[in-house]
């Protein structure tokens, strides 16, 4: 079996498919037309920055420059789950970056040491195409988890206090909070693995059969990453709201709104 190239001829061409979404956007008179056509724009411009910036950095294969840009898409989720959860950004910056680090490498390392028995777990070809798809988890997961656990705190302010005016620890009083945020955080990713392979083909699978291996191979690779995607959310989930107890509580457990 061999991978179809897709020519920039034929893929220009495909973009005339958008006039689906954007004429029903239309005939709906939402005001969603320039942010929509600033998002496809934007995925093109980004999507073909990376694909060029990987190909020299699959070429070069360095361990340091692997890392490095590993590093800066943690960087880049950090910052984002800071800005979708609206909490203090420098407060917050290093414990949610150290949660989304830890959540992210101990599977991703198991995975490519042990399960895929590399000799080179810092080889390019699998360490940033996994990464990134464990990551892009963990990000999307943090942010459902950390926006419902303050949310809750606000929202049951009194209870919060009672526990702790009962005599309660701060991680006592917080805990009934941290257990339905990861229920809430956790949740999508389990429907997802319930319904892997019936609904429709997962993204890492699709991509291995199109790259002309076999199925059956290609099941063995989703099933190891979506237990490595499971175990990596529920970390950084249950680490980042952990990790942020105490910039974000005063030691009276005072909740800083600021």
């Amino acid at each position: 079996m061999n991978t179809i190239e897709i020519d920039v001829y034929r893929l220009s061409l495909y973009y005339l498919v958008l006039i689906i979404p954007f004429s029903i956007i239309l005939w709906l008179r939402l005001p969603m037309v320039k942010e929509t056509l600033l998002a496809v724009v934007r995925m093109t411009l980004q999507l073909t920055f990376v694909g060029l910036y990987l190909q020299v950095v699959f070429k070069l294969n360095n361990p340091f420059i692997n890392a490095l840009w590993l590093c800066a898409l943690i960087l880049v989720a950090d910052l984002s789950v800071l800005r979708s959860c609206k909490i203090g950004i420098l407060r917050c910056l290093i414990p949610i970056a150290l949660a989304i680090l830890v959540g992210l490498s101990l599977p991703l390392l198991v995975l490519l040491k042990v399960t895929l028995g590399l000799s080179n777990p810092m080889d390019a070809r699998f360490l940033i195409p996994i990464g990134g798809m464990i990551l892009g988890n963990c990000m999307r997961a943090s942010i459902i988890g950390i926006r419902d656990f303050f949310s809750r705190v606000k929202k049951e302010e009194k209870t919060f206090l009672l526990a702790l005016g009962q005599g309660a620890t701060l991680f006592e009083a917080v805990r009934p909070f941290i257990r339905e945020a990861f229920k809430a955080s956790i949740m999508p990713t389990v429907a997802t693995m319930a319904t892997i392979g019936l609904v429709s083909l997962p993204g890492m699978m699709t991509g291995v059969i199109l790259g002309g291996q076999d199925p059956a191979y290609a099941i063995r690779y989703q099933i190891a990453i979506m237990i490595a995607i499971l175990s990596g959310t529920a970390l950084t989930v249950v680490l980042a709201i952990i990790f942020s107890l105490k910039v974000n509580f005063t030691p009276f457990g005072i909740y800083r709104s600021r």
